[in-house]
């Protein structure tokens, strides 16, 4: 899982949601909500800011994240 993780922090990653947040726990539920991701194949680009990476290792399972070129 570690392969996502960025050097150049003005690159920006995608994050797209891949599973359903049913089921889940209400933090992650929330996770994903606070992440921009309110649909199944839903997708955001942000800069990967340590907030940004610590979140998305809590919902990991869930979605799926691409580096961008910038």
């Amino acid at each position: 899982m570690a392969n996502w993780r960025i050097q150049n922090e003005m690159a920006k990653i995608k994050i797209t949601q891949v599973k359903s947040g049913i089921d889940r726990s209400e933090r992650q539920k929330r996770t994903l909500l606070a992440l921009g991701l309110r649909k199944m194949h839903a997708t955001v680009e942000v800069e990967p800011t340590p907030q940004i990476r610590g979140m998305v290792e809590k919902v990991h399972h869930l979605v799926k994240v691409e580096e961008m070129a910038g």
